[in-house]
């Protein structure tokens, strides 16, 4: 009886950690690439050093026999990634925007030198997604910050993404919604069947079906709405999955302030229900 616990113990605690594993990929991004020398041919064991530009923290590896490396578990952050082999010249691509549940793939081609010389790249490498194939719209923080965002809702950017429709005519209550997250269908499946995130745990109502922590738009640096051919580790959801993550420290102080102000002087009325001055207005007065 006792070996029989000890046993099962040990299968639930494997099943935790593999499931950790896999499910805890959505948090980060990875580099992979290949070093080759001047004829094309693979360099192995180069040294690859992959730094944060904003932390100044270091991961390093090297490539293997066919002159491919990958890093992974990477925080969303800009890179720059640093190639060194003997008998070639560094090489050093800067500026490599690194999102979570992303690959980025940086290539290189030693120039035969000293390891003194380096040839550094400052342009960002191509964005051309060709190591996963799900059909994702991500939103860095750029995009999180400007974007028209009415209410300022964070679910208001899975309604940006092609393919989404917001359900009319029904929702959930203020005490089952307190935050205000939007019910979204996906490409026709029901607004249940996305799975939300943030920061790699499970952001979705196992009953209500509609996300829990809807997050301020200031503390996301970027956002993913995955709409097809998402990886695996999604099982869950089976019309779309959202990841948020959260803004992280740097190495130096950062502080901010903002004030938004909308008004219905801009907006344009609508001539088949707004054709009657009312109060003197077309358009009800709206501040906030």
């Amino acid at each position: 009886m006792t070996k029989r616990w000890v046993l099962s113990v040990i299968a639930c605690t494997i099943l935790a950690l593999v499931s950790t594993a896999g499910y805890g990929q959505a948090v980060f991004g990875n580099i992979v690439g290949t070093a080759t020398d001047p004829q094309g041919a693979a360099v192995a064991n180069a040294k690859v050093t992959v730094t944060s530009q904003t932390k100044n923290t270091s991961v390093t590896t090297t490539t293997n026999e066919s002159g491919n490396f990958s890093v992974s578990h990477l925080i969303p952050d800009v890179y720059k990634v640093k190639f060194e082999a003997p008998g070639f010249k560094s090489f050093e691509q800067g500026d490599v925007p690194v999102s979570a549940d992303s690959t980025y793939r940086v290539d290189t081609q030693f120039a035969v030198g000293t390891a003194s010389e380096t040839l550094e790249i400052t342009g960002a490498p191509p964005q051309l997604q060709t190591d996963k194939s799900d059909i994702a719209i991500e939103y860095n923080n750029t995009y999180v910050q400007d974007l028209p965002n009415s209410g300022r809702n964070f679910t208001n950017l899975e309604l940006a993404s092609p393919g989404t429709q917001k359900l009319t005519g029904w929702s959930h209550a203020s005490t089952e919604n307190p935050q205000g997250g939007q019910q979204i269908f996906v490409n026709g499946q029901h607004f249940s069947g996305t799975n939300f995130q943030l920061d790699g745990t499970d952001n979705q109502d196992p009953i209500l079906g509609i996300i829990v922590i809807n997050p301020n738009l200031d503390a996301v640096t970027e956002a993913k709405v995955a709409l097809q051919q998402y990886d695996a580790e999604m099982g869950k959801a089976v019309a779309g999955y959202v990841t948020a993550q959260t803004k992280s420290g740097s190495n130096d102080f950062h502080g901010g302030g903002f004030y938004f102000r909308r008004t219905g002087a801009n907006q344009a009325r609508d001539p088949f229900t707004q054709y009657k001055l009312v109060n003197g207005r077309y358009i009800p007065g709206s501040k906030f």
